[in-house]
């Protein structure tokens, strides 16, 4: 997997770049494990925008991706690498026995032919792509694709090039070490897959122009500071003015830039041993 440069034909094409697209092997997903969606452009069902500056973009179809990974000690082939355009990770296509096929997340150095499998045995293989238990990986091993309750599937660390890290086990918990640096208290009893995901170049890449990002669903963001006083506590003033307000706030007044959000109330609190930066 590399990164693609393109020659300056255009001012937004100077700095561009993209994926080569080299790892992937199909080009059409499976159709049996696809679904239609329907965008919502940032509404919720009151038809009321909760998410700002979504909307447009490619039509896209759902992978049906296999979080749980449920099938336990039955080995499944590799079949293809292919591109999800509703992630930032690769996805791989694998067949079991039975000839049934899943999606899942494709990590670093999985290849198609390779074999994987799902196991809560202690003698199964520390490899690439195998899914275990927390209580029978090693201390210090990469893994992604972590469940937070045992059984629902994972929740946490599936986008491209993200791991974790198993740093101790301590009665019923593991303490994995998180991509934001967040160490926390997962059950032992929980799934997690080996290894680092796919596409880590991902973070590389320049998007170059404001059209590829409508590509993508995303619109034209305005700063508080251009819109009127109505529109936002920053807006307003006569020509060009700065934001006035010392303690920079969103457009319900709340501040951020660096505020804490997180409820203090949560029930999850009790298992962040190390909060994030």
């Amino acid at each position: 997997m590399g990164i693609k440069k393109y020659r300056p034909t255009t001012p937004s094409r100077r700095f561009m770049n993209g994926h080569d697209f080299s790892d992937i092997t199909k080009t059409e997903p499976e159709k049996s494990l696809t679904a239609p969606i329907k965008k919502t452009g940032g509404r919720n069902n009151y038809g009321r925008i909760t998410s700002r500056w979504r909307g447009g973009g490619h039509k896209r179809m759902l992978r049906l991706i296999d979080f749980k990974r449920n099938i336990l000690d039955t080995p499944a082939k590799v079949m293809t690498i292919e591109y999800d355009p509703n992630r930032t990770a690769r996805i791989a296509l694998v067949e079991y026995p039975n000839k049934e096929k899943r999606y899942i997340l494709a990590p670093i150095g999985l290849k198609a032919g390779d074999e994987i499998i799902t196991s809560n045995q202690k003698s199964t293989e520390i490899k690439v792509g195998n899914c275990l238990i927390l209580r029978n990986i090693p201390q210090g091993t990469m893994i992604h694709n972590i469940e937070l309750t045992p059984g629902k599937g994972g929740q946490i660390v599936r986008s491209a090039g993200t791991s974790a890290q198993i740093m101790a086990k301590e009665g019923a918990f593991a303490h994995l070490k998180l991509p934001s640096g967040e160490v926390r208290l997962v059950n032992l009893d929980c799934h997690a897959t080996i290894g680092q995901l796919s596409n880590a170049e991902n973070g590389a890449i320049n998007i170059g122009k404001a059209g590829r990002n409508r590509w993508l669903g995303f619109m034209p963001r305005v700063r508080g500071l251009a819109m009127n006083p109505v529109d936002h506590p920053h807006g307003g003033g006569e020509g060009k003015s700065g934001q006035g307000n010392p303690h920079p706030v969103t457009p319900w007044g709340k501040p951020t830039k660096g505020y804490r959000t997180r409820n203090r109330t949560k029930y999850s609190n009790k298992f962040i041993i190390k909060r994030r930066k």
